[in-house]
């Protein structure tokens, strides 16, 4: 019997998947969510002190919500996008509010929560919860653009056509399809990667349309990159790195003090008030919201 991509995916994935918290029954519903709001455009070596600091303090979701959404923005860190610790605040005041305090198990429920899209309602649901969802993160459409389309790399952004391919090879069994949104996610980060892909290592190599096509490259819109040094995010973040050091509002002075060029200080302080990651107090000092 000729195996498929999905099963031995799914039997490789038993045998070479990493020991990771949120991965433990212990972890929960709640440390999933944590874990997958964490995760997005952030590598987990980064992720795991962070996060085992977070559910220390912060067990269950009301225990955030009981906290300022400032609190949760000191302790994001230096994980970056700190507009994701805020989503997460919010996320958590309504399980607490409008759900008992308990992570909800529908894709629609915890779609309507704020913060959350399909990718992580889809996500939480199936790894929490093991129902049957289609779960596309940049891992998984690399696979699947790989093995069943015969592409380097997926489009910027997902497709009717890459959701329709998802869909239509998802396993019937929800269990199944658990399984193998976890086994294609990690297939990706540690075998089918992005720049250094090690084919022979792949379990689907003998099954795989890129492979098979003789690896052509991608020949769509450039890539987006991921520049970070002397860009206005790198000066928010040394913005904001002022703010969660401190417990008391600061000076404008000691903030301006953190980024030398002044026209792009301006834009990212703007920013932070904008997104709800800083506030300008009446005497002209700023705070964590």
């Amino acid at each position: 019997m000729v195996m498929s991509v999905i099963e031995l995916t799914v039997g490789w994935y038993r045998d070479h998947k990493r020991d990771l918290p949120w991965r433990h029954p212990e972890a929960g519903a709640w440390g999933v969510m944590v874990s997958e709001f964490m995760l997005q455009q952030t590598p987990v070596s980064r992720v795991l002190p962070v996060y085992e600091l977070w559910l220390a303090r912060w067990p269950k979701p009301g225990d955030l919500a009981a906290e300022s959404s400032g609190e949760a923005v000191r302790a994001w860190g230096r994980l970056g996008y700190p507009r994701r610790a805020l989503r997460l605040h919010a996320a958590a005041t309504a399980i607490a509010t409008g759900h008992g305090g308990v992570v909800p198990a529908s894709y629609e429920e915890l779609r309507s929560l704020p913060g959350i899209g399909d990718y992580t309602a889809a996500a939480v649901a199936s790894f929490a919860y093991g129902r049957r969802h289609a779960v596309l993160d940049t891992n998984v459409r690399r696979v699947l653009a790989r093995a069943y389309s015969g592409a380097q790399y997926p489009a910027n952004t997902v497709s009717a056509a890459e959701r329709e391919l998802a869909k239509r090879i998802l396993p019937e069994q929800a269990s199944d399809a658990a399984a193998w949104a976890a086994a294609s996610m990690e297939l990706g980060a540690l075998v089918c990667t992005a720049k250094a892909p090690r084919c022979e290592q792949c379990p689907v190599a003998a099954l795989c349309k890129w492979r098979e096509s003789g690896y052509p490259e991608h020949t769509g819109p450039a890539r987006r990159g991921q520049s970070y040094a002397g860009t206005d995010r790198q000066c928010r973040g040394a913005l904001l790195a002022v703010l969660r050091a401190a417990h008391i509002p600061v000076e404008a002075e000691t903030l301006f003090a953190a980024w030398p060029d002044e026209a792009q200080r301006g834009r990212a302080l703007q920013g932070l008030l904008t997104d709800g990651l800083a506030v300008r107090t009446a005497d002209s000092r700023y705070r964590l919201p």
